[in-house]
């Protein structure tokens, strides 16, 4: 099946409500476009002790690391902004996989 696609959030001077956190799809991955100028704001709702990741798609050797992943461990209960994404990097397209629904996702574009 295809990847759940997000929308990102325009950011503004005037201020920009969050958009609603969506769970991750952990059965088939998002996606997201990307033009290097999107955040992503990342929760792990698991309230016990057991991490979560979400690891990112690369269309090339990323911060030397030669498959084409960067995989990030967000701890139970916290939640971490992520990006931006360059598109030389990560694509014009962000894809991304979470390991747990628990994980969800905000997207914003600066």
């Amino acid at each position: 099946m295809p990847r759940t696609s997000l929308t990102a959030a325009q950011a503004s001077r005037a201020g920009t409500v969050l958009p609603t956190a969506t769970a991750g799809d952990a059965v088939n991955g998002n996606s997201i476009a990307n033009d290097g100028r999107t955040v992503l704001i990342v929760k792990n709702t698991n309230g016990a002790s057991t991490a979560r990741t979400i690891t990112f798609q690369t269309s090339r050797t990323v911060d030397g690391l030669t498959n084409p992943t960067r995989q990030e461990s967000i701890p139970a209960g916290e939640t971490q902004v992520i990006g931006p994404f360059p598109p030389t990097d990560y694509g014009t397209t962000l894809a991304f996989d979470v390991s747990n629904a628990e994980v969800t996702i905000q997207a914003i574009r600066v």
